[in-house]
């Protein structure tokens, strides 16, 4: 007799925190798939009463309520989300240069990385907040454009700044002659623990939280409602950071492929944000889209299919200079 996801979940085993998230995510895709189901049930090979959407906790994590304002200056508050923007291009500026000086055969000199990161900056607050427009919340930026500069109100996407760095990118790359895959591959490693220090900018600000769960480290967020979350935030910043960081800082610490580094950053980021979309909260405004996925998921596609045609690329360019 086949046991539910609702009973083999509560079996006692050395593994019962991994078996939790994946049934997790099992259970959100048998709500997809099962829409069209009778109220109640869930598809399967036999029809039977949908599990109770929560287990009894004796234990709440409850969100620690951070004040938003790191430090207040008169009329002048300092966020602590902008402050996570200033250590993420100041670690870039630190780290990049340690980079530089155990990979000299880049040949970029700590001046040229200084422009770079200024550049950066540029692409990524133009970038982060015209894709949030563009891909979030086209209607209401079209019937109030002026509210695109009202970075203080939120709203940046990580794809949409994606795009603008690297056409900043290709602007330095232009006017310096260094070739663009070249400043790409260098910057690469330098990136995922700013992403990181973001989502933990998210976590203090208690935004971007996690879909319900029965896992016994689900965090009650307060100003959403009283039911346990996912800790997305966190887990965004472990994936897509702090692991996505140790990869490519292992990875970049030898001469590559043009092309590769850069490639295995989109692949990275791709998995990991495509893997942890599952336990976030769809965006309100726009819910799931075609096939049960999110924007987020859906934004991640093309990064993979570029990450797998730029690795190729570089595998095939390599073997021909050789």
């Amino acid at each position: 007799m086949e046991m539910s996801w609702w009973a083999v979940a509560q079996r006692p085993g050395p593994v019962l925190a991994l078996r939790r998230i994946w049934f997790d995510i099992r259970r959100q895709l048998e709500r997809r798939l099962g829409r069209k189901a009778a109220a109640g049930f869930r598809i399967g090979a036999h029809l039977k009463p949908a599990a109770p959407d929560f287990m009894p906790i004796q234990t709440v994590i409850l969100h620690p309520g951070f004040d938003p304002v790191a430090l207040q200056l008169g009329p002048f508050a300092v966020h602590w989300y902008g402050l996570m923007y200033v250590l993420a291009f100041l670690q870039v500026m630190w780290l990049g240069r340690v980079h530089l000086r155990r990979r000299p055969d880049l040949g970029l000199s700590p001046q040229f990385l200084d422009d770079l990161v200024f550049w950066g900056v540029i692409g990524v607050l133009l970038g982060g907040r015209l894709g949030y427009a563009l891909f979030y919340k086209p209607g209401d930026f079209l019937a109030d454009p002026a509210a695109i500069v009202r970075i203080w109100q939120g709203g940046m996407s990580f794809h949409g700044g994606l795009l603008g760095v690297l056409l900043a990118m290709a602007w330095v790359a232009r006017r310096s002659g260094v070739r663009w895959l070249t400043i790409t591959d260098a910057i690469a490693p330098l990136v995922p623990l700013g992403l990181a220090l973001g989502r933990v900018g998210n976590f203090i600000n208690a935004e971007l939280w996690g879909r319900p769960t029965e896992s016994a480290w689900g965090m009650v967020f307060p100003l959403v409602d009283q039911l346990p979350r996912h800790p997305s935030q966190l887990y965004q910043a472990g994936l897509e950071g702090v692991a996505l960081f140790v990869l490519l800082w292992w990875f970049a610490a030898r001469q590559r492929p043009v092309g590769q580094v850069s490639a295995l950053f989109l692949a990275g980021y791709g998995v990991a944000r495509f893997a942890v979309e599952f336990a976030r909260e769809p965006d309100a405004h726009l819910g799931l889209l075609g096939l049960g996925l999110t924007m987020g998921q859906w934004l991640c596609l093309p990064m993979l299919l570029v990450a797998g045609w730029l690795w190729q690329r570089s595998r095939v360019s390599a073997r021909g200079s050789a």
